[in-house]
C-alpha cells in the first residue's frame, strides 16, 4: 500500500467528522428585548399621536431635549436628554471600570456575544428594519441590505477569523538579533468613544461596538440626534446579550445629544471613530489634539461610477440606479459622480430613464415603494439648489421621477429622483456630496481622461469600475485615488468584511472594519525577549563596555560589515576581525584591517 494511503484516509475522515459537528446546532441562548413601544402598528400613547414640526435651523439644541419623529410622515415618536459633557465624563468613566474587568475575558466568552446577538438579528430582521425604516425613512429591502446583512456578515467575520488576528504574531528578529524571538501582541486600548451618523442607524451602533468589544474594550457610541429613537431601541439588544454571557454593567452604552455631547465624548476616551462630515470631522481632530486621542476619520465621499463602452450597459444601469437611489442617498459609499464613455452614452441614459420611470417612492411602511423618504430637515432643499445650480450652468434633467400619495407635512422629506446630463466639473453637484438621490452623467473619451476626471475631487472614498475586460477595469481603478475599489460591482467591497474601509484626502483616513480595523482598537506592542534563556543572554561585547575600549568604534565597524555586508566574503573577513577585537584586546586590530 502507497504511504501516502493513510493521509488521505485521516483527511476524510476529519472532513467527516467536522461536517457532522456542523449539523450539530450551538447552544445559543435567546434574548428577550422589549420592543411594544417600537412597534408602528402598536398602539399610539398620547404624547407621540401628534404630528411633529420640527424648529429649523440649530433652534434644537437649546431645549437640551433630542426630539425625534418619523421623516416619511413626521409623526412624533418621543426625545431623549442631550447629555451634558459631566454626564458624558460619567458615563466614560462607568465604561472604563466595567472595561477593565472585560478584558480578561476569553474569546469564548465573546463569541458566545456574538452568537447570541447573531441569534437575535436573524430571528427579528422585520422589526430591527422597521425601526430602522421609521426613524430614517429608508425602505425595508434598504434596510434589509445595509442593515441586517453587513451586521451579520461582520459578526459571521469575527466568530470566524477574529481571535486569530488579535493573537500575539511571530515578527522576524532580523541579523543581529537572531538570538531574540520577537512578535507583536494586540492588548486592548481601554474605552473607544465613537460618533456615528443617521444613515444606517441599526449597522453604525453595531460596526465599531463590535469590534471594540471583540477586542477587549469598552465603547461608548453618540448617536446622531436623527437616528436616536432607532439608536436607543437597538442598545437595549446590545445589552440584553452583554447581560447574557455575563458582561459587567455599562461596557457598551449609547449617548444622545449635539455637538456639545460629542465633543465632551472627545475628550475622554482613548481612541476616537468619527463617522460623518468632512468639517465636523476637523473639529474632531482638533478636539483630539488637545488631548493627543488617536482618531479614525470616515468622512464624505463623491465616488466616481466609470462606464466603459464594452461594459454590459443594461446590467450596470440597474447597478448605477440602486446605488444611487439606495434609502434616498443614504448609501454610505455614494455614488456620486457618473462617467459614461460616449459611445454608450445615449444607450445609457435610455436605460437609466426606464429605470427611474419605473420607481415607486413613497412614505416606505404605507406600501411596497422603492424608495423613500430623506432623514434630514431641510435637505430637500440643499438638493434642489445643486440641480438648480447645474442647471443654470447648461445641464439638462434628462428624467425626474415621481411621489405616491404623501402626507402634506411630509412633503418637504421627499426629493424625487433625478438624472442630469451635459454635467461637468464646474457645476457644485460633481464637487460637492450630495447625499441624496440625484444622477450627474457625464460622458468621456479615453481611459486617461476619465482617470484624471475621476481623480479631480476633494473627496476620495471609492469609485467602482465597469467593463468587459476585467485588466482594464483593474487598471484604471488602480489609478483612481481612492481607499474602497470595486471592479464591475458597486459597493460590495462592504459585505466583504474582512476588507478595511475608509478614505484618504477629504474622505478622511485610518480604517474600520477588517484586520485593520479590528487592530485599530488595539494598543499594538512590540516585544522582544531572549530565545535560549537562561542559556544565551544578550552580553555587551567587552569592546563597548564601559569604559569603552580604544578600538571600540572600528570593532563597530567589523561587526556592521558582518552583519549587513552585500558579500559573503567581506562578511567571513569581518567576522574573523570581530572575533579578534573579542579574544585579543591588546593587539592593533585597526591597523590589521586596514592592511586588507
Amino acid at each position: 500500500m502507497p504511504f501516502w494511503w493513510p493521509l488521505i484516509v485521516l483527511a476524510f475522515a476529519y472532513a467527516i467528522c467536522k461536517f457532522l459537528l456542523m449539523l450539530i446546532p450551538p447552544n445559543v441562548p435567546s434574548i428577550d428585548v422589549d420592543a411594544s413601544d417600537v412597534l408602528a402598528h402598536g398602539k399610539d400613547t398620547e404624547e407621540n399621536s401628534f404630528i411633529y414640526i420640527p424648529p429649523r435651523g440649530r433652534s434644537q439644541q437649546s431645549d437640551k431635549k433630542v426630539q425625534c419623529y418619523e421623516p416619511a410622515t413626521m409623526k412624533y415618536l418621543g426625545y431623549f436628554p442631550a447629555l451634558s459633557p459631566t454626564e458624558v465624563e460619567e458615563r466614560v468613566t462607568l465604561s472604563r471600570k466595567a472595561q477593565k474587568t472585560w478584558a480578561q475575558s476569553s474569546f469564548k466568552l465573546r463569541r458566545q456575544f456574538l452568537r447570541i446577538l447573531l441569534k437575535y438579528i436573524i430571528e427579528h430582521q422585520e422589526l430591527i428594519c422597521e425601526v430602522s425604516s421609521r426613524d430614517t425613512g429608508k425602505t425595508m429591502v434598504d434596510a434589509s441590505l445595509g442593515e441586517i446583512m453587513t451586521t451579520c456578515e461582520k459578526i459571521t467575520w469575527l466568530l470566524s477569523e477574529g481571535e486569530r488576528w488579535l493573537k500575539p504574531e511571530s515578527r522576524s528578529s532580523g541579523r543581529a538579533m537572531l538570538h531574540k524571538v520577537s512578535r507583536v501582541e494586540f492588548h486592548p486600548l481601554g474605552v473607544i468613544g465613537a460618533i456615528v451618523p443617521w444613515n444606517y442607524p441599526f449597522h453604525n451602533i453595531f460596526n465599531p461596538m463590535l469590534a471594540a468589544v471583540f477586542s477587549g474594550n469598552g465603547i461608548v457610541i453618540k448617536v446622531s440626534e436623527h437616528a436616536s429613537w432607532s439608536g436607543c431601541f437597538y442598545f437595549r439588544i446590545i445589552q440584553a446579550a452583554l447581560a447574557a454571557v455575563g458582561a459587567p454593567e455599562n461596557l457598551v452604552d449609547v449617548i444622545t445629544g449635539f455637538a456639545e455631547t460629542g465633543e465632551a465624548l472627545v475628550s475622554s476616551v482613548d481612541k476616537m471613530i468619527f463617522v460623518g462630515s468632512t468639517a465636523v470631522g476637523k473639529m474632531i481632530m482638533r478636539n483630539a489634539a488637545e488631548t493627543l486621542t488617536p482618531v479614525t476619520l470616515e468622512l464624505g465621499g463623491k465616488d466616481a461610477f466609470i462606464i466603459c463602452e464594452d461594459a454590459d450597459v443594461s446590467h450596470v444601469a440597474q447597478v448605477a440606479v440602486r446605488g444611487t437611489l439606495q434609502s434616498s442617498g443614504q448609501n454610505c459609499a455614494g455614488a456620486e459622480r457618473f462617467y459614461v464613455h460616449k459611445d454608450i452614452y445615449t444607450a445609457f441614459i435610455s436605460q437609466v430613464t426606464k429605470i427611474v420611470k419605473s420607481v415607486s417612492a413613497g412614505p416606505p411602511l404605507t406600501g411596497r415603494y422603492d424608495m423613500g423618504a430623506i432623514c434630514l430637515q431641510e435637505h430637500s432643499e440643499h438638493l434642489q439648489s445643486l440641480v438648480n445650480d447645474a442647471l443654470d450652468k447648461g445641464a439638462e434633467i434628462a428624467v425626474r421621477g415621481s411621489f405616491g400619495h404623501l402626507g402634506e407635512d411630509a412633503v418637504d422629506q421627499y426629493f424625487p429622483p433625478t438624472v442630469l446630463i451635459n454635467v461637468n466639473h464646474n457645476m457644485k453637484i460633481m464637487k460637492e456630496e450630495a447625499f441624496g438621490p440625484i444622477m450627474p452623467i457625464m460622458q468621456f473619451s479615453t481611459d486617461e481622461e476619465v482617470i484624471r476626471l475621476a481623480n479631480d475631487s476633494r473627496y476620495a472614498l471609492g469609485c467602482a469600475v465597469f467593463s468587459g475586460s476585467k485588466h482594464r477595469a483593474k487598471q484604471i481603478a488602480s489609478q483612481i485615488q481612492c481607499g474602497v475599489a470595486a471592479i464591475n460591482d458597486f459597493a460590495s467591497n462592504y459585505m466583504c468584511q474582512s476588507l478595511p474601509f475608509g478614505g484618504v484626502k477629504d474622505s478622511g483616513f485610518g480604517r474600520f472594519a477588517g484586520i485593520e480595523g479590528l487592530r485599530a482598537c488595539c494598543l499594538v506592542k512590540s516585544v522582544v525577549e531572549d530565545r535560549f534563556w537562561p542559556l544565551i543572554k544578550t552580553k555587551i561585547p567587552k569592546p563597548i563596555q564601559y569604559p569603552v575600549a580604544e578600538n571600540a568604534f572600528e570593532f563597530q565597524e567589523a561587526l556592521v560589515e558582518t552583519l549587513y555586508g552585500l558579500n559573503i566574503w567581506d562578511r567571513l573577513r569581518s567576522l574573523i576581525d570581530v572575533l579578534k577585537f573579542l579574544t585579543d584586546q591588546s593587539s592593533n586590530v585597526s591597523r590589521t584591517r586596514k592592511s586588507h
